[in-house]
């Protein structure tokens, strides 16, 4: 089996892993440093020789939080900007091409982590799978138009390297048997938003076909005036009020800086207008690459003919929701979403037997994924796109206390990778749930394949959703009471 393929910017030699062919550590663009910080990302210099993609680059510069899942130290690197691509073998086949995109908050992540294996996709049924890294945080989306020419797109760099990225696809991708025609884009998380965000961009389209947005969808980003007060305080906290004093800063004083302004802008009271959910250094709009809200391109038709399967986790908020809630905390929760008669009275009706802290964590998980996931589908259905979208709800309980149908759950079950490292510590101790993954990764497949994941598209009369769990099985509506009690609020 032949390891050497051709780039754009040169040859370069993968390795034989698990039964098909690993490319790791490809660039895909010029190391985003120096006078290029906050710029939008340039074409790599380019190499003569075979240059050496078998080991996974570092990631992009973030901070360990001691989450589930960023626990362990990151080796990371301000040159962060590559990308690895698995596959059945360097031919013309033209297989269609899966385009992963991480999670991590827009704060942590990287394409190159066991969960994110794509040799089964790859192996089994002869799918090109490319992972990739790109920049976060304050060094990816941190609004510095004021300073003028060049960094026009500082506020939305993150997106943009994904764009960079889907390019590099386009170009390159026949060469590793994959077709740059059949790309479905999708993400979890943060790479869900991103793939919402993609959605709803002018400089996107035409890289992609289809896309998957997990747990993520098309509202959270950062209006202008509020990206722009992101960086009035980040000036004010830093001191620093030229372009070049922020290029000149280590890229560990800039995750300093990063960390001080999260803290400032609390959640819930930041004083932005940008509610209780979207944070500093977010995607921003008013740009080239975002010029309005991704939701209302979206509804104006944008990205009508790209096939999505879209959906969420049953309990995405149990990871985030710690400690207990009482009375008084469930109370001022939904009274800061809106409605707070209108959701106390849905979610107890919808959970009669639940905890205060219980519907405590499914207000924020409908608050932050469940509802936007409704929206981004409702849009659809307002340009036309009710033949092509589909939906589905993860509802597998882990078997560790307390996480339930958790966030990022369901991502070892759609790669089909149960047995990869880390994966025990959040399905918990017992028999491998293998059929449900069998069922989730085979529509992934089908998806990714034909557009069409195996069950009805989704419309506003049966609101159809797969329900993947011991038992997976088609639903009508399972959001119906709450969901109605969002109207008008989100």
């Amino acid at each position: 089996m032949s390891d050497i393929a051709d780039t754009t910017y040169g040859p370069i030699q993968g390795k034989v892993r698990e039964d098909v062919l690993l490319f790791a550590g490809i660039p895909y663009a010029a190391a985003p440093i120096g006078s290029l910080r906050f710029k939008e990302a340039q074409p790599h210099a380019g190499w003569s020789q075979v240059r050496q993609t078998t080991r996974f680059s570092p990631a992009a510069p973030q901070v360990v939080t001691g989450g589930m899942t960023n626990s362990a130290p990151v080796n990371w690197n301000e040159d962060c900007l590559y990308l690895n691509v698995t596959t059945p073998s360097l031919d013309d086949k033209k297989r269609p091409v899966f385009f992963w995109i991480h999670g991590g908050g827009y704060r942590t992540g990287q394409g190159g982590i066991p969960w994110y294996n794509g040799a089964k996709f790859a192996r089994d049924s002869d799918i090109v799978v490319v992972s990739i890294n790109y920049r976060m945080g304050m060094l990816g989306f941190t609004d510095l138009t004021r300073f003028g020419e060049g960094y026009e797109t500082s506020g939305i760099n993150g997106i943009l390297d994904q764009i960079k990225a889907l390019e590099w696809v386009r170009d390159n991708i026949a060469n590793f048997g994959g077709d740059p025609d059949q790309v479905t884009i999708a993400g979890e998380s943060a790479g869900g938003f991103s793939v919402g965000t993609l959605l709803g961009s002018p400089r996107a389209q035409g890289l992609f076909t289809r896309a998957i947005p997990q747990s993520g969808a098309a509202h959270h980003t950062l209006p202008k005036p509020s990206a722009e007060k992101v960086t009035d305080i980040l000036i004010k906290q830093s001191g620093l009020d030229s372009v070049e004093a922020f290029q000149n800063l280590s890229a560990q004083d800039v995750l300093s800086l990063q960390v001080e302004i999260d803290k400032q802008v609390a959640r819930g009271s930041d004083g932005l207008g940008i509610g209780s959910i979207v944070t500093p250094f977010y995607p921003a709009e008013g740009n080239e690459v975002l010029p309005q809200s991704p939701l209302t391109a979206i509804e104006n038709g944008l990205s009508r003919d790209v096939d999505v399967l879209i959906g969420t986790n049953k309990d995405e908020g149990t990871l985030f929701v710690t400690g207990k809630s009482d009375q008084t905390k469930l109370e001022a929760a939904a009274e800061g979403y809106g409605n707070k008669d209108g959701l106390l009275r849905a979610y107890k009706s919808a959970y009669p037997d639940a905890t205060t802290t219980d519907l405590t964590t499914y207000l924020s998980t409908d608050h932050v994924f469940r509802i936007p996931c409704l929206r981004l589908a409702e849009a659809r259905m307002q340009n036309g796109s009710s033949s092509n979208t589909w939906m589905y709800l993860f509802a597998w309980e882990s078997r560790v206390p307390g996480l339930r149908s958790t966030h990022a759950l369901e991502i070892p079950f759609m790669f089909n990778n149960l047995d990869r490292a880390g994966v025990v510590a959040f399905i918990g101790e017992g028999d491998m749930p293998q059929n449900v993954a069998d069922t989730m990764h085979r529509a992934w497949v089908a998806f990714i394949k034909k557009g069409n994941p195996g069950w009805a598209p989704y419309d506003l009369d049966q609101r159809l959703n797969m329900v993947f769990d011991t038992e997976s099985k088609l639903i009508a509506d399972p959001d119906k009471g709450r969901r109605e009690a969002w109207q008008g609020i989100r």
